[in-house]
């Protein structure tokens, strides 16, 4: 059975189970940690601090100076600024060239923030060339769920998702990796019992 997590929880122990971000903020608020930032950033603070008892600082995040070329309209012939950040006026500007499905997707933001300097008009032709090439993408690690139902119906096309979530809900609850296992299916077994 899955441990509760409090402070007395052997770091080690931690890690082998899943919980969920919401838990993981309210630990790190309970125990004056920074309670902000990715799942795996979360799990990374907690694990280190039932480890050690230490309570790393918090990082200030850096500020950029916005000048006043940022706040105006985009022109197809603008130039892609350095610290680009994923903003309003961007999203008004790539829906009003291509279309309003538009949305900022990993590999287009990638693409976005490698290639300052080069042109929007560049950056138009580059989303259009990601779209054609679109596959499956990698979901991240911070998202074990997504990643335990899309590999359980990869090896289960037959099955339901009620049985992927009966599945997953018995995983969690084990010691050790999160991942889908051929054998999590004999959690099916123990539901019909």
């Amino acid at each position: 059975m899955r441990p509760i997590l409090s402070k007395e929880l052997p770091g080690k122990d931690f890690e082998n189970y899943y919980y969920l971000k919401q838990e993981l903020t309210d630990f790190c608020r309970q125990e004056g940690l920074q309670s902000s930032g990715s799942k795996e950033d979360l799990t990374k603070r907690i694990s280190h601090f039932l480890t050690t008892g230490e309570r790393r600082s918090r990082k200030d995040k850096p500020t950029f100076a916005r000048s006043s070329a940022v706040v105006g309209i985009i022109k197809l012939t603008d130039t892609i600024e350095d610290n680009f950040i994923c903003s309003e006026r961007h999203r008004v500007f790539f829906r009003q060239h291509l279309g309003s499905r538009f949305t900022f997707n990993v590999p287009f933001q990638k693409w976005l923030k490698t290639n300052t300097g080069k042109t929007y008009q560049e950056a138009v032709e580059a989303y259009k060339r990601l779209a054609q090439t679109k596959k499956p993408r990698e979901i991240g690690k911070q998202f074990e769920y997504n990643r335990y139902i899309r590999a359980f119906f990869a090896d289960n096309r037959d099955r339901s998702l009620k049985e992927a979530i009966t599945c997953w809900k018995n995983k969690k609850q084990q010691p050790g990796s999160n991942e889908y296992h051929p054998a999590d299916l004999s959690a099916l077994a123990k539901e019909q019992r």
